[in-house]
């Protein structure tokens, strides 16, 4: 495949993180609307947010199918699952009453099933479509999707509120439809001879990149999964915060909860240039992210002003803006083609999971004290940003589908062929390049 792709095939691509953090980001200036209609506690109306991301756990299972069958072959049909979820539960909410909360989490859980073969096979076949610097420039473009999503999703889910607070599931089905005509006709998947392996020698494969980078790509997950957990804890917060202390409502409420969300979204196109040109600087811009985080959570408790409030929350965005494209980058880079479905799809779950866990947590902590709430989001980015410190290293971001791609120097090119072929025989290092390439 040519390095360089069609505007039409990025975009295409890149919708589909786009619609799927409305999967989330879109009901949450609608929760409170919610929950006085339902009659709902703060934790069953937090569990709107969770259903959609719990499945996320089934991510794995998708990414083995995306590396069996082909990356649209699982995306497609999940974005046709997401849309449906979307309908069972906007209908359900206008047609039943005692049982509409239990069908709307039976909804949610049909979209989360959807989204699980979505955004973490998109980063794949980002993965598969290009290599070299273009790579990260088109993750960084991908994670701007995604965090433009987030600007918007709340602005549109607070407009599409003023119709009903049901309204916004019904939405979903109709921004589907073109996401998936446009991966079906745009984008053309590279031939990589994909191999039909069974799941006991793909699991063995999985251990052998694990064993070689464990501890980069569990700082990695970890952060990942910290940087999700905290930016949707916030936002549950918020969406509540604005109303109850700041007498905000509808789309003014809308466009409040977008603000740190827009600082992510402008940070992480700005981090995907850069990482363009400075692959080297990934590491630090990941630990700084993180670090910003966990100051501005943490100053947060300090000062109850308003502009105060926002200024730190918009640090925790620019924060993600930094981190996100840097593990975006980290994770795609550290498996071949082969392999690159199920570790995408593994560091999507833990994503996942942070967006299940963070609106229950500080919600749970928000009853108790805002102070726990604060101080537990600034420690937890602590110690991912001293993980990521110590861990990740740049000499481990090998890109293996580059190195089978480019010329490189003789020692070098076969030291990197032998890591990631072990059976060659040591020998072959005193051989000159060019006869002994093998893809």
């Amino acid at each position: 495949m040519e390095t360089k792709k069609s505007a039409a095939v990025l975009a295409a691509i890149s919708g589909v993180p786009f619609i799927m953090v409305l999967g989330n980001s879109m009901l949450i200036p609608v929760l409170p609307a919610m929950k006085e209609a339902l009659d709902l506690s703060q934790l069953k109306v937090s569990m709107v947010i969770t259903a959609f991301s719990v499945p996320g756990l089934l991510i794995p299972l998708a990414g083995f199918l995306s590396d069996r069958l082909g990356r649209k072959m699982v995306i497609i049909p999940g974005l046709i699952l997401y849309g449906l979820g979307g309908i069972t539960a906007g209908l359900s909410a206008t047609l039943l009453e005692e049982q509409a909360f239990a069908w709307i989490i039976a909804g949610r859980i049909i979209q989360g099933i959807g989204a699980a073969g979505t955004t973490p096979i998109a980063m794949a076949l980002i993965g598969d479509l290009y290599a070299g610097p273009g790579r990260s420039k088109s993750l960084g473009i991908v994670e701007a999707a995604n965090g433009m999503g987030k600007v918007i999703s709340p602005v549109l889910g607070a407009a599409i509120g003023l119709i009903t607070w049901y309204a916004a599931f019904l939405f979903f089905p109709v921004i589907v439809v073109p996401i998936v005509l446009g991966i079906w006709l745009l984008v053309k998947e590279p031939d990589n001879k994909r191999e039909q392996k069974s799941i006991k020698q793909y699991t063995n494969d999985i251990k052998k990149v694990f064993h070689k980078k464990s501890a980069m790509l569990l700082t990695s997950f970890l952060g990942g999964m910290t940087a999700l957990l905290i930016l949707f804890g916030i936002l549950f917060f918020l969406s509540d915060y604005l109303e109850k202390s700041a007498g905000i409502y509808g789309i003014l409420k809308g466009a409040a909860l977008a603000v740190p969300v827009l600082f992510m979204t402008i940070t992480s196109y700005i981090t995907g240039m850069l990482l363009k040109k400075k692959v080297k600087l990934m590491k630090w811009l990941a630990v700084a992210g993180l670090g910003l985080m966990a100051v501005s959570l943490a100053s947060l408790s300090l000062y109850q002003n308003i502009y105060f409030f926002f200024s730190g929350i918009s640090i925790t965005g620019i924060g993600a803006g930094l981190l996100l494209p840097c593990l975006n980058t980290i994770i795609t880079s550290t498996a071949a083609a082969a392999e690159r479905g199920l570790v995408t799809s593994l560091y999507g779950s833990v994503r996942f999971l942070g967006v299940a866990v963070g609106p229950p947590l500080f919600g749970y902590l928000m009853d108790i004290d805002k102070a726990y709430m604060y101080w537990g989001g600034a420690g937890l980015a602590g110690v991912a940003a001293l993980a990521a410190t110590l861990l990740i290293r740049v000499r481990d971001m090998q890109q293996p589908d580059e190195m089978n791609q480019s010329p490189q120097p003789a020692q070098q090119a076969v030291k990197e062929e032998f890591v990631f072929a072990p059976a060659r025989k040591p020998e072959l290092e005193t051989k000159q390049p060019g006869g002994n390439r093998q893809e």
